[in-house]
């Protein structure tokens, strides 16, 4: 038996959020196989509830960059940011000009009037709908694992010093950083995972496609990076497979015997 994890964005599905068929088929059959599945990603909990990624049936989720695992609907591990904390990092990134979105189990928060004239902003605020709360209205009240900041080519490196006894920061680019506890990622949250199941962590496959899967690739016993991934997925990856769109995932798991 065999710990599969999947990324979200660019691994199960694109931009558009369209799941191929080939993908729901392979990952169901490799559960019917006995193997266990597991969602693995950035995306806190409360940003994991499409009905249409839910429904292919995995065993678990790893969100929030191993900040929280559940396995078989209940809830196994979750690691919260201190509200103490939690409010010194947005007055701090505030202060460097950056717009911060914090993610949690329940609910993710971030202001319309930082992010109202934001197209990934607007897509956000209507993907979540009642998900999404303000955190200005909810002062002190939050609940949340990590955060994300549009730093919009600001100069990041003060505030990262300031930040860094408490966070590590995966820079996707000038304009988005997603911040982390401490010593968490992706790879802690597979290998916890597979802690929590009395599974080997050299036995788990992990397939992804960007800077934030490297962890998760180091961690695992075998890393598959997709077709369409960044140079940096496909350069840290044991396997390359074909892009998502042309049957990645379900050819990578014929290849390795999965199904």
């Amino acid at each position: 038996m065999r710990t599969l994890f999947f990324d979200i964005d660019g691994t199960i599905w694109d931009r558009h959020n369209m799941i191929p068929e080939s993908t729901v088929r392979a990952i169901r059959k490799a559960s019917k196989n006995g193997h266990k599945t597991f969602i693995c990603s950035g995306r806190s909990r409360g940003y994991i509830t499409d009905p249409r990624l839910l429904d292919i049936g995995f065993d678990g989720i790893v969100s929030a960059c191993g900040t929280m695992i559940e396995f078989e609907g209940r809830e196994i591990f979750c690691r919260s940011i201190p509200v103490d904390l939690t409010e010194y990092t947005i007055n701090t990134v505030r202060r460097f000009g950056f717009r911060p979105i914090l993610e949690g189990k329940e609910y993710l928060y971030m202001d319309e009037r930082e992010f109202g004239n934001d197209p990934y902003g607007r897509k956000l605020f209507a993907e979540l709908k009642d998900r999404r709360k303000s955190i200005d209205d909810m002062w002190g009240k939050w609940d949340i694992n990590k955060l994300s900041c549009a730093t919009d080519d600001l100069a990041t490196e003060e505030c990262f010093d300031i930040l860094s006894p408490y966070y590590d920061f995966i820079v996707h680019n000038s304009r988005i950083v997603e911040m982390v506890p401490k010593g968490y990622s992706k790879g802690t949250g597979l290998i916890h995972a597979c802690e929590l199941l009395g599974a080997a962590p050299e036995d788990s496959i992990a397939f992804g496609d960007s800077v934030n899967d490297l962890d998760m690739f180091r961690a695992a016993g075998t890393s598959v990076a997709m077709g369409n991934g960044s140079s940096e997925a496909r350069e840290c990856a044991d396997i390359i497979t074909t892009d998502l769109k042309d049957n990645g995932i379900e050819n990578a798991l014929i290849r390795l015997g999965i199904i």
